[in-house]
């Protein structure tokens, strides 16, 4: 039965609201008089949704929603809205409130705005859960050369695992460091062939920086800025296997260093290669030296947990 809080300092307007909802009876109405009590309410009984006044004394309509939706992102806010608080109600839509109805349609609106922001919830908690009969997840990019898709792409990755609930926030963590270097390395030294030095400034460089314009000038230059980088995924229960490829000359894959030594975590050039190596199972190159493959066994993190 899902369970509905109103947020009002009004007995009356909480008479008015209760009555409406209580129209349909698969709903539990609780009451709360100010923000305070509906913050401890809501930690206490976990409330489906939360319709609140907009206007109330101490913390307002707003309030609540700012604080709810850093504590309790995952439970909607309704606000009921009075005339001259129209400005209020779009800050409010603003910091996270999910719908509004104003006071003089809450007969007509209430109860269907209700079940709509019912209904949303259940297909994110349907989702959630069917995220976790995921047996594996599998994409493929193929993207410019462009520094600025690196960190949304590892946030995707990160986000991936993380809805199918598929190690910890350390173990994502290692991982999305362990892409970002890789994808750094493929863009960097790969496509744009640029020096270890350059690369290595030319990846934090300011806008203003020799640096900077070095990468900018590459991105725009032949043969640099026709080539991609390809960037494939699998994730499953057992594993997650990662592909970067670039487009550039590739490199002598024999003078590698052996990045399982300790010494080379003092040795800048080879700083990417060895949190890779350390943050990864399986860490492979193809013969042109333009293609590494990393996999990762995330049974057997689990089962060390």
């Amino acid at each position: 039965m899902p369970i509905v809080l109103v947020v009002d300092d009004s007995p009356v307007d909480q008479k008015l609201v209760g009555g409406l909802l209580s129209r349909d009876i698969e709903w539990l109405v609780e009451f709360a008089d100010d923000v305070d009590s509906a913050l401890s309410m809501i930690a206490d009984i976990s409330p489906d949704i939360v319709i609140t006044d907009l206007q109330m004394p101490g913390k307002s309509g707003i309030e609540l929603v700012k604080i709810g939706r850093k504590k309790f992102p995952h439970i909607p806010v309704v606000l009921i809205t009075g005339q001259g608080s129209e400005e209020l109600a779009v800050h409010a839509l603003e910091a996270g409130a999910s719908s509004y109805v104003p006071k003089s349609a809450l007969a007509a609106s209430l109860n269907d705005t209700v079940n709509q922001m019912l209904a949303l919830a259940e297909k994110d908690k349907n989702k959630d859960r069917l995220m976790n009969f995921t047996t594996n997840c599998r994409y493929q990019f193929k993207m410019d050369s462009d520094p600025k898709l690196i960190p949304p792409l590892i946030e995707f990755v990160a986000d991936t695992m993380k809805l199918m609930k598929v190690g910890d926030l350390v173990l994502i963590r290692h991982i999305a460091v362990a892409i970002e270097e890789a994808l750094v390395n493929a863009l960097f030294h790969g496509n744009l062939e640029l020096a270890q030095s350059h690369a290595h400034a030319g990846r934090h460089a300011e806008p203003d920086s020799q640096e900077f314009k070095l990468v900018e000038d590459r991105m725009k230059m032949e043969p640099y800025n026709s080539r991609k980088i390809f960037f494939g995924m699998d994730v499953s229960r057992s594993k997650a296997q990662f592909a970067i490829r670039d487009q550039g000359p590739g490199f002598d894959v024999k003078s590698l260093p052996d990045l399982s030594s300790s010494s080379n975590l003092t040795d800048t050039t080879a700083r990417g290669l060895t949190l890779i190596s350390n943050f990864m199972d399986e860490v492979k190159f193809n013969d042109e030296g333009n293609e590494i493959r990393l996999a990762l066994n995330l049974a057997v993190q689990s089962s060390s947990d």
